[in-house]
């Protein structure tokens, strides 16, 4: 896998590195050494995918409140999202910004979103899947979000939503 940083502190976007015959390809999507020498939790505990059946569907901006942070990897395994991240970290050097990157089907990237960040997506495309691996359990107690066009965070999404739920649409606005 090839590892890039993004402007999120401990964030990161991540390339398979595809060994191709004419088979097809086969690639390593997690090994456990690798992220441990990049300062990632190794241990991933839980999976989860979630289906997208319109375009324009918006999930986010979810984390999970101390003391159950989740960092998490998240991959479009089909369709097309714009993949949110935001960092909510009072301490960290990238508080309060955020970043975007297109995951899709073709370009099998993922990204890496550290505990303590806020993470949403816009489906590109109908029928949009998404894979998720979880460094803790999901803790229903310690669910948390905030709203996906908060001015305090000033995110370029490239589309209005189209369906979004109430939980998601209700978020207030962010103080620290």
């Amino acid at each position: 896998m090839k590892f890039a940083r993004t402007p999120i502190a401990g964030g990161w976007l991540l390339a398979l590195e595809p060994i191709e015959d004419e088979r097809g390809f086969f690639a390593r999507t997690f090994c456990a050494e690798e992220f441990a020498e990049h300062g990632l939790d190794s241990e991933l505990v839980q999976c989860s995918v979630s289906f997208n059946h319109r375009r324009g569907t918006l999930r986010g901006m979810h984390y999970q409140a101390a003391p159950h942070e989740e960092g998490k990897l998240v991959r479009c395994t089909r369709g097309a999202i714009w993949d949110v991240i935001v960092d909510l970290r009072p301490d960290a050097p990238s508080f309060r910004q955020h970043c975007g990157a297109r995951l899709d089907e073709v370009n099998r990237l993922a990204v890496w979103v550290p505990p303590g960040v806020a993470h949403g997506f816009l489906t590109l495309t109908d029928d949009a899947e998404v894979f998720y691996q979880m460094s803790v359990a999901f803790e229903p107690s310690a669910a948390r979000g905030v709203r996906w066009n908060d001015p305090a965070f000033a995110i370029d999404w490239p589309a209005e939503p189209a369906v979004i739920s109430e939980r998601d649409a209700g978020y207030p606005d962010f103080r620290r």
